[in-house]
């Protein structure tokens, strides 16, 4: 099954390191944590070959795409400490890459298509994972307001009526003061040339 056309693929940002190879990629990816490029590039050159394997391994393509980003979130954490020359055998990234597909695979406990909110085609895997990692970087309550209101819908009255329960006094006519704040942290939270990448033009995408 081809993979759908996302924005990292034309990017001239993510183009100019294409001639690297993987192990240069990868150290750039592990020196730089404040630049999303490496691993943009990363995941152009071995998307496809992912994509095949998770969407022949699984019958919905709602939970291929779901599978295929949730391999990606693995690889994108595992590879930050990765050393291949320490691998018995010695494997190559390429290798690497298809042994922990397979791995993720084998292991995976699939949601029901109702109930996986990820769409392949809005949010690319690459902005997914750097979108978790700046959301885990929030403050506790904004991190909540924000999943309550665009991950789980709940109006700005229910997310007060919750805090205050909680014993947090925000009330109805602030929570809208509290999202604009935690999308603001959440934005400068991304590295900035992922937010040139992905954001350019559109706004973030609802957390998960």
């Amino acid at each position: 099954m081809q993979l759908p056309l996302l924005p990292e693929i034309s990017h001239p940002k993510v183009q100019a390191l294409f001639q690297k190879n993987d192990r240069d990629l990868l150290l750039l990816f592990q020196r730089h944590p404040d630049e999303g490029q490496y691993f943009a590039a990363i995941f152009c050159r071995y998307a496809q070959v992912i994509y095949t394997l998770v969407t022949t391994a699984t019958r919905s393509p709602v939970q291929a795409d779901y599978l295929f980003v949730r391999t990606w979130e693995y690889i994108f954490h595992e590879m930050r400490a990765l050393d291949l020359r320490a691998t018995v055998p010695q494997l190559s990234l390429q290798s690497w890459l298809i042994n922990v597909t397979a791995m993720t695979i084998n292991r995976a406990d699939l949601p029901s298509v109702e109930d996986i909110n990820y769409s392949l085609t809005d949010t690319s895997p690459v902005l997914w994972c750097y979108l978790n990692q700046a959301l885990n970087q929030l403050p506790g309550n904004l991190r909540l307001v924000l999943l309550l209101s665009r991950t789980f819908h709940w109006s700005a009255a229910r997310i007060a009526a919750y805090l205050q329960a909680e014993g947090d006094r925000t009330d109805a006519s602030t929570v809208n003061e509290v999202l604009i704040e935690a999308y603001r942290i959440l934005e400068d939270a991304l590295p900035p040339d992922i937010r040139e990448i992905y954001l350019a033009d559109r706004p973030i995408p609802t957390p998960v």
